[in-house]
């Protein structure tokens, strides 16, 4: 299947969404402007064309990643797979083009940035719990103390990293 990946430069223009389907996936939504520029030389200078704006959108853990990083005015170069779609409004036809992000990040040509590594998936974070001598022990159910030398309840987890998120499987 051929599909049609594009890299956009330009200016974010709207702040990310976050959204949770019922599926439990997240995903980011922001609209990005982006302007032609071209030397004229009959002016001696820059000169802006027209205004082209993309809907991108991002899914899973760059979603969360692009919504705590990404803020309006902010330069982002865009790489994914181009969709376009039209519609009518007010006897108008209008195109909409989307990008689905594989890669996405702040224009460097246009200033600094700082990167962060994300916190790993939640079924990889490290839980340190204290010795038994510092916490009094209590029924995590019940919030009773557990009382004459009873062993601490036993919990299983389990992580589901597209969520980010950790349950309880079962209980001794």
């Amino acid at each position: 299947m051929n599909e049609s990946v594009l890299t956009v430069v330009g200016h974010v223009a709207q702040e990310p969404k976050l959204r949770v389907l019922t599926s439990g996936a997240r995903v980011v939504s922001f609209r990005l402007a982006s302007t032609e520029r071209r030397y004229n030389k009959g002016l001696g200078g820059w000169r802006d064309g027209d205004t082209i704006f993309y809907t991108v959108t991002c899914w899973r853990t760059q979603a969360e990643n692009v919504f705590d990083s990404v803020k309006v005015g902010q330069p982002m170069v865009v790489h994914g797979r181009l969709r376009d779609a039209s519609y009518e409004k007010d006897g108008q036809r209008r195109a909409v083009f989307e990008i689905e992000a594989y890669a996405l990040g702040h224009d460097l040509s246009r200033g600094v940035t700082s990167f962060t590594k994300a916190a790993p998936p939640s079924g990889q974070r490290e839980v340190v719990l204290p010795d038994d001598d510092e916490v009094e022990q209590t029924d995590l159910r019940t919030g009773e103390p557990l009382g004459g030398g009873a062993a601490p309840a036993v919990r299983e987890f389990e992580a589901d990293d597209e969520v980010g998120d950790v349950r309880e499987t079962s209980a001794a």
